[in-house]
């Protein structure tokens, strides 16, 4: 999934990254979802449960969105 947005981002700029650029975002993108992760996991009581922190990372990522939007 985060390859296929990189993708999609390097098309819509028409630019050319090259296999270390890319290789080094997605780096740089798994070691976000990695803390992200971590965090959540630690703040809601469940340290080191990277499974958990990771569902609540992506549901308050979710969250966080739609309140943007004005969705309630």
């Amino acid at each position: 999934m985060a390859v296929s947005a990189l993708e999609m981002a390097q098309d819509s700029s028409r630019v050319f990254w090259s296999f270390e650029e890319v290789d080094a975002k997605l780096h740089q993108i798994m070691k976000n979802i990695y803390a992200d992760s971590k965090a959540a996991a630690d703040k809601y009581g469940y340290p080191g449960n990277l499974v958990v922190g990771a569902n609540i990372a992506g549901f308050i990522k979710v969250a966080d969105g739609m309140l943007s939007e004005g969705v309630y």
